[in-house]
């Protein structure tokens, strides 16, 4: 039993600011939230911010091996596969070389106050097995989301499909395609069927970069996104380049949204109108994507989205909205939240928190804006 007390707790889903003492017991379960309680050890926390960890909603760490090797080269050229700098390094990567720098990864997000990371993991089968194996002794939770090459191609094999969508999902916890340029939509419906049948995760890139909105409304009369939410999606990542109607019925589909603008900004795809989707009521998730292009830190992920969607808006966001997409949103995404663990302090909950030094008097800008890795006394 253990009391943290003084600090400054963001409780609830809401991350409502409360100086109150957090009673933990034996078995990491919070048991009491009030003013007035003190049991057990007590953890001074003066001067402290008591937050939520952080759900890295979108991640891509195998490419770890090839950080910054992506300067100068379009989107295609580094993320399409199979021929994509990264598939091509994946491939020529030892399984060892591969776990190491998962692993240095894994220690990098949990260092900055990361419980979970929900990863697209190239690789198939042996893909999904090596990051389970990297995770080993980490206290991060990978959700796993698998792929196959099977799915690419115009004419795949769907039976094919069926089997490998099978397999992938007896070991992960859903699977994550690239996008609609790789894969036809027969494809996309056949794994969110499996998705569904199986309640595992079905995620999907879209709306990326503009072109592909193009090629896609050109080749079906439908944008990406609208595609991906006639399939079925639980999420989509990405949405950087929404067309027509897509904000309007993102809000109105059962499909979670993700965003990872450092990524968009440094491969010169756009930047997403977040405060539009915003106004429709729509939560968003955030994450850091690819490893190459960013170290996983949502620190620098909320810094960054919260000045560069003011800055092109031109209008005001609150800095608690970016703050709840990379904790409490979940728990309001319905697509996800039954399939992912939730995160937020309340009594009833697993204690999962990070105890940050308090920089300014505004706690989420305090974390937004300024706070670093070594502001983070400890983790529980």
């Amino acid at each position: 039993m253990k009391t943290i007390t003084n600090g400054l707790i963001l409780k609830g889903i809401d991350l409502n600011p409360a100086k109150e003492n957090i009673v933990i017991d034996d078995e990491n379960n919070i048991i009491e939230i009030s003013k007035d309680v003190l049991e057990g050890e007590i953890i001074d926390a003066s001067g402290k911010i008591i937050s939520p960890r952080f759900i890295n909603a979108h991640s891509h760490i195998g490419d770890s091996i090839i950080k910054d090797e992506w300067d100068g080269l379009s989107l295609d050229e580094v993320v399409k596969p199979p021929n994509g700098i990264k598939h091509i390094a994946l491939e020529s990567a030892s399984d060892d070389e591969l776990i190491d720098s998962m692993r240095e990864s894994m220690w990098d997000m949990y260092n900055l106050g990361i419980s979970h990371f929900i990863d697209y993991r190239e690789g198939g089968l042996e893909g999904v097995k090596l990051l389970k194996k990297a995770s080993d002794g980490i206290p991060i939770t990978p959700i796993v989301l698998a792929r196959d090459s099977s799915f690419y191609g115009e004419d795949a094999n769907y039976h094919q499909v069926k089997v490998a969508s099978r397999k992938l999902l007896k070991h992960a916890d859903g699977i994550g395609l690239s996008g609609f340029g790789e894969i036809d939509t027969t494809v996309a419906e056949i794994i969110c069927e499996k998705c569904k049948a199986s309640g595992k995760i079905s995620s999907i890139h879209v709306a990326e970069n503009e072109n592909s909105q193009f090629i896609s409304l050109e080749k079906t009369n439908k944008t990406e996104p609208q595609r991906a939410f006639d399939a079925g999606f639980n999420q989509v990542v990405h949405m950087t380049n929404p067309k027509e109607d897509d904000i309007s019925k993102l809000s109105k589909s059962n499909s979670s949204l993700t965003i990872c603008p450092r990524s968009n900004a440094a491969l010169a795809v756009g930047i997403i109108p977040l405060f539009d989707i915003l106004k429709t009521g729509v939560k968003p998730l955030i994450g850091s994507d690819n490893v190459m292009i960013n170290r996983p830190n949502l620190f620098r992920e909320m810094e960054f989205t919260l000045k560069i969607i003011k800055g092109l808006s031109k209008n005001y966001i609150a800095p608690i909205e970016i703050l709840k997409m990379a904790t409490t949103n979940l728990c309001l995404n319905t697509s996800l939240s039954s399939k992912i663990h939730k995160s937020y302090i309340a009594e009833g909950q697993k204690a999962e928190f990070m105890i940050v030094n308090q920089k300014s008097n505004n706690p989420y800008l305090s974390l937004i804006n300024r706070t670093e890795a070594n502001d983070i006394v400890d983790i529980i």
